[in-house]
């Protein structure tokens, strides 16, 4: 049985079929559940200005309420949930927390109608998710 458990999370229905999947593993009720949400960086956010730092300040206080609002779907169905809100490529991100807190099994979502080189897949380097960890991964399929 999993003990530590990393869910990727942006609020998208991919990723809330991550959610429902983590819940209907059914893990142990001492199992550490990581709630994790990445917030990407726009390559003309980085540009600098002032319109693209709003939209970003923007994106990060969405992305925490969302962050929030899964953390206690999670926890409603008893699950002990430890969230990480955090900056960066979703592949490096990821790859780095599943690293630093021993992360056994990671879940993340699909969606059937697009590519596969999805955003939890690939990163700004071509680097796949798979490749980059050492846990297993549960593809949560939405359709």
């Amino acid at each position: 049985m999993y003990m530590k458990i990393l869910v990727a999370y942006d609020g998208t229905p991919e990723s809330k079929s991550a959610l429902h999947e983590c819940i209907r593993i059914e893990p142990n009720p001492s199992a550490e559940i990581h709630l994790l949400a990445v917030v990407q960086l726009s390559p003309y956010g980085m540009a600098g200005g002032y319109a693209p730092e709003i939209a970003f300040t923007t994106k990060t206080q969405m992305m925490q309420q969302e962050l929030e609002r899964g953390r206690e779907q999670l926890a409603s169905a008893g699950l002990k949930v430890i969230t990480h809100f955090k900056i960066g490529e979703p592949v490096d991100v990821i790859g780095a927390l599943a690293d630093q807190l021993g992360i056994e099994l990671i879940i993340v979502g699909h969606s059937r109608r697009k590519t596969f080189a999805m955003r939890w897949w690939r990163g700004a380097m071509d680097a796949l998710l798979v490749e980059r960890v050492k846990s297993s991964i549960l593809v949560a399929v939405h359709a």
